[in-house]
């Protein structure tokens, strides 16, 4: 896949400094308002663009390093080889200048704000896909298509060629794409009161009714018997450790042309949590089952270990059987919207609005327990696990502030951040260290994991 041909970002890892605006030697003059609210725009301005004197270099080595703490090796950050002196770098204000968004900044390299989209090292902006209107709700990159897939509230799913980067085609659906996942050769997309499933390879098209309301979350799981057979674990579509990554890209090579999806769940507005199973005779999805449980709307979802987990507007998490489809526990340690779930080794993890990422951990009862909390400053919308280019697992975690952090895993120590006009609501993995952001702009960036550079003597 070759985005980077058509006009790429290249101004990924720029991190401007400085202070900003002319200087004065005049000590007694004032600071100016405009500048203290960096909106300063006269060049050159009369009074000061900058504060008192900074503090001595003693007082600003002594300030406390911030380090996670937890009861396990959860949060707790291993040692570094940072010195000292790297914390006398001056530090910019962690906000994207709204000035440079628009091309009008005039302070250049001195802006206090930043004048790029992202911070940290060891990947890169490759292109930006325009074209939606409205929010992306969902990004599919299918088995075997050269082809990716976007779908938003504009009611549409864009197809756009992996090796130009340009759309191919638009596909309106008359409803807004509440989520859309891909698992294979499928495409399933949930619009108000319907799941759309296109098989890319076969061109399958099919409608699941039976959804009240608009479908909010998706998943797909597969027969324990041929996990069994074929050894190997099989989890879900939305996050996983490195290790089952290879273990899942095996046993869908395997799959792929001969078994379909046994059982396909959609979250509805009305709470309930309606399942399918793939019957080959008709060719068609027959529905297999609908869960009760919640109270409000069901807004995420993830498959591992025969355990199907729902997040909901009602603050709980609910563990289900896959065999039986029973319900076996109910969490409620999160105080508002369970917004994303993801799988991770043993671990299953969870966000909320309530600002917190929460690690559960199966007790020798086989019940789920919280065994670190990371707390934000913000509300956390959407988790996406996946490795970085040496093969480490990182936690891709969206805020409601408009950015994206990393976190290595288990240490929750951060190595970067990616910005977005607005809130990004889905971030998809793909192949060869490729992965994608979808914001509230409609804007779709992709990005690259790559190697870190290393030092010359």
């Amino acid at each position: 896949m070759d985005f980077g041909a058509h006009g790429g970002n290249k101004r990924v890892f720029q991190r401007l400094g400085g202070g900003g605006g002319p200087s004065t030697a005049d000590t007694k003059q004032k600071v100016c308002y405009h500048w203290r609210a960096g909106k300063c725009n006269r060049h050159p301005c009369p009074f000061l663009h900058r504060e008192l004197p900074p503090p001595p270099p003693a007082a600003v080595n002594g300030a406390a390093t911030k380090r996670f703490s937890g009861g396990s090796t959860w949060g707790r950050v291993g040692n570094n080889n940072n010195s000292s002196s790297n914390h006398r770098v001056i530090r910019k204000t962690d906000k994207v200048c709204s000035y440079w968004i628009q091309g009008n900044c005039v302070y250049g390299d001195k802006c206090k704000f930043l004048h790029c989209w992202s911070l940290g090292d060891g990947f890169r902006l490759l292109t930006q896909l325009e074209g939606h209107q409205t929010v992306v709700s969902g990004i599919a990159l299918p088995s075997g298509s050269d082809k990716l897939y976007t779908g938003s509230k504009d009611e549409t799913v864009r197809v756009w060629d992996c090796a130009s980067g340009q759309c191919m085609g638009v596909i309106n659906l008359g409803g807004e794409v509440g989520c859309m996942i891909n698992e294979g050769p499928w495409i399933f997309v949930g619009i108000p009161n319907v799941v759309k499933a296109w098989n890319t390879q076969t061109n399958t098209d099919l409608s699941l009714t039976g959804p009240v309301g608009h479908v909010y979350a998706l998943a797909v799981a597969y027969s324990t018997l041929l996990a069994n057979i074929l050894g190997l674990l099989v989890v879900g579509p939305i996050g996983y450790g490195t290790a089952i990554i290879f273990e899942r890209a095996m046993c869908l090579q395997y799959l792929r042309g001969h078994v379909l999806p046994k059982i396909m769940c959609c979250f509805c507005t009305d709470g309930a949590i309606l399942a399918w199973k793939f019957n080959a005779a008709t060719n068609g999805f027959e529905p297999a089952a609908s869960l009760k449980g919640h109270n409000f709307a069901v807004v995420s979802l993830v498959v591992g270990a025969n355990r199907l987990y729902s997040g909901s507007m009602d603050n709980s998490i609910r563990v289900w059987n896959l065999e039986n489809l029973q319900c076996i526990q109910t969490l409620t340690e999160h105080t508002s919207v369970v917004m994303s779930l993801l799988c991770w080794e043993q671990f299953l993890l969870s966000c909320s609005l309530d600002q917190t990422i929460k690690v559960w951990v199966a007790t020798e009862s086989g019940n789920l327990e919280v065994t670190y909390t990371h707390k934000e400053e913000h509300g956390v919308l959407t988790l996406c696990g996946m490795p970085d280019s040496e093969s480490k697992p990182v936690l891709l975690s969206s805020c409601n502030d408009n950015s994206v952090r990393f976190y290595d895993l288990p240490s929750f120590s951060e190595r970067g951040k990616i910005f977005a006009k607005k809130e990004i609501r889905s971030i998809q993995l793909g192949p060869g260290g490729l992965f994608f952001t979808g914001d509230g702009t409609g804007q779709v960036k992709v990005w690259q994991w790559c190697k870190e550079p290393t030092a010359t003597s």
